[in-house]
């Protein structure tokens, strides 16, 4: 029996809602809305619950637009928009892609100088602000007509803004045009702004669904920021898309979200694999902590749990384990998504094995952003999914183990940087091919397994290539460590040979508790001497080429982006 397309819903409104191959956002919105009028839409649990429903929702949306048609603003203008995750965050989002504009969503933790340079170069006209930073970024020095509030602690807020003139016909966005502008560097050079149309966005969201079932009923969680394409796609449009509850972390502390986890009865928890692992590491510490009798018990169930899931599809976890998912506010969630960076199969295997359907997907800004999914019923756990239907893939110049860059065709690539045509061309092939930069290769089944970043990559004393992520990747169950970062150093200048250096932050809380157990202060001889050991079983393990040769203990953490991923190419050499 052929399976049915989770867009295929789609055809009852072509040609009447929408006249593309797929719809626009404002299009989707309108659809959903019309499906799901009363279902909650977008709601917030601290301090207090506070929910719109997909008609309040598209009221909010409309009479925003409308204000911005009347103010002058039109098809193709850029408008910025940054702030925390909130209601009024989307619904400015998605009110200037109803005036047929172009949003410029910016990562809140940026800089003011550095979301002055994005308001720059995006040309955009107005911005959209949380009024943390509302008297910073005054329209007179950003150079732009407006700006709003997204807090009614400041005005205008976006909420109480209407139009007061009879606003022009809106002349809406059609599907091929810029949805939103999303840029990828907010330093003082020249930032790279990915340009994504609505085709992209809408094409990705429902292709990436043929590898994920979604409901009206799931309870998407926004905990990671908006801006990101990740969460973008994966939790706002996609939730969007089905009609779908979007609840609005509001703190990335760990009390914070298990209590809107609960509270929201959240079904749909994207998170990366920072996250994941530490809510993890706070699982197997509390079996372990029930003594060795339950934890050998324990690991044995898990061990059978994940085997039947893998062989018979079947999911006795949830009730196996029924007790420990109450407890770290997990009973139900009914899948668990990570992107954003390399996930350990071993955390991979291990979600599953308690009952957990985790998924590990991939893709980047540039692709809006999904390309693989392992698909719930089918995963590989040490894939990083099987490719969604309509994206061709191949390998730039393969070694001889098959291992090369990633090339991608598809209706979800990028059109290109704005304004940016060198950039451009060196990120696509001469016929067209989008090169990811990342190394790695397919399997028959075309499931996809990633090596690093091409530019991350080591040559060691006797010529072999090092990933650094492949190490990185060992690490992420050892609760000691908070932070590590792989990189070589040279050896030999004439030989342009590299040695492989861990640097590592550890965490400080892990071994302020395990001495106050023990009755005793934390010294950094015990802290470094910890660390060396972790170091040496990692090592063990590992091909001789691949051994870390040298550690450097941080005393301060590195530098992290907002989705909580190193930045690697910030540190000082």
């Amino acid at each position: 029996m052929e399976k049915t397309m989770p867009w295929e819903f789609l055809s009852e409104y072509k040609g009447k809602a929408f006249k593309g191959e797929w719809p626009t956002l404002p299009e989707l919105f309108r659809i959903s809305a019309s499906r799901y009028p009363e279902r909650p839409c977008f709601t917030v649990y601290d301090p207090d619950r506070i929910s719109l429903s997909y008609a309040e929702a598209q009221a909010a949306i409309e009479k925003l637009a409308g204000y911005l048609a009347a103010e002058g603003y039109r098809r193709g203008d850029t408008i910025a928009l940054t702030g925390k995750n909130s209601p009024d965050w989307a619904i400015a989002y998605l009110a200037i892609m109803f005036a047929g504009c172009t949003v410029v969503p910016i990562d809140y933790q940026l800089s003011n100088a550095e979301i002055e340079n994005i308001v720059r170069a995006s040309d955009a006209k107005a911005l959209f602000v949380d009024d943390e930073k509302f008297d910073a970024l005054e329209p007179g020095m950003l150079k732009i007509k407006a700006r709003w509030s997204l807090s009614r602690i400041k005005q205008p807020y976006v909420r109480d803004l209407e139009a007061t003139t009879a606003a022009k016909s809106i002349e809406a966005a059609l599907s091929d045009d810029l949805a939103a502008i999303l840029f990828t560097s907010g330093t003082t050079g020249i930032p790279k702004g990915v340009m994504l149309s609505h085709d992209n966005f809408v094409s990705d969201c429902f292709l990436a669904q043929a590898n994920l079932g979604l409901y009206p009923t799931d309870v998407f969680y926004a905990l990671l920021p908006l801006h990101h394409s990740y969460t973008m796609l994966a939790v706002f449009i996609e939730a969007l898309s089905v009609g779908a509850e979007l609840v609005f972390g509001q703190r990335m502390v760990t009390s914070s979200i298990l209590k809107d986890l609960k509270e929201a009865k959240v079904t749909m928890f994207l998170g990366v694999p920072l996250l994941f692992n530490k809510v993890l590491a706070g699982i197997l510490r509390g079996i372990r902590a029930k003594g060795p009798l339950i934890h050998g018990i324990m690991s044995f169930l898990m061990v059978m749990s994940g085997l039947i899931k893998k062989i018979f599809k079947l999911n006795p976890g949830k009730k196996l384990f029924g007790a420990v998912l109450d407890k770290a506010s997990l009973r139900t969630i009914r899948i668990c998504i990570s992107g954003g960076g390399p996930l350990a199969p071993s955390v991979f295997r291990t979600y599953n094995q308690l009952g957990i359907d985790f998924v590990q997907g991939y893709g980047l800004t540039e692709t809006s952003p999904i390309l693989t999914l392992n698909p719930t019923e089918a995963y590989k756990e040490t894939s990083v999914g099987k490719l969604i239907p309509r994206v061709q893939m191949r390998i730039l110049d393969p070694g001889p183990d098959g291992r090369g860059e990633i090339a991608v065709k598809g209706p979800m690539v990028m059109r290109g940087y704005y304004k940016n045509p060198e950039a451009t061309a060196e990120v696509f092939t001469p016929d067209g091919w989008f090169k990811t930069g990342d190394i790695g290769y397919k399997d028959s089944d075309d499931y996809v397994y990633l090596t690093g970043r091409a530019k991350n990559l080591i040559v060691t004393e006797g010529g072999k290539n090092v990933y650094p992520e492949e190490i990185e990747n060992r690490f992420q169950l050892y609760s000691e460590v908070e932070q590590v970062l792989i990189r070589g150093y040279v050896l030999d200048k004439k030989q342009h040979s590299e040695g492989i250096e861990a640097l590592i932050y550890p965490n400080k809380e892990w071994f302020e508790q395990a001495a106050s157990k023990a009755g005793s202060s934390v010294e950094n001889g015990d802290i470094e001497g910890r660390i060396k050991h972790v170091v040496d079983e990692i090592n063990a393990d590992m091909l001789p080429y691949q051994r870390i040769g040298k550690l450097t203990v941080l005393e301060e953490p590195l530098e992290m982006t907002t989705t909580k991923k190193i930045k690697r190419f910030a540190l000082k050499t």
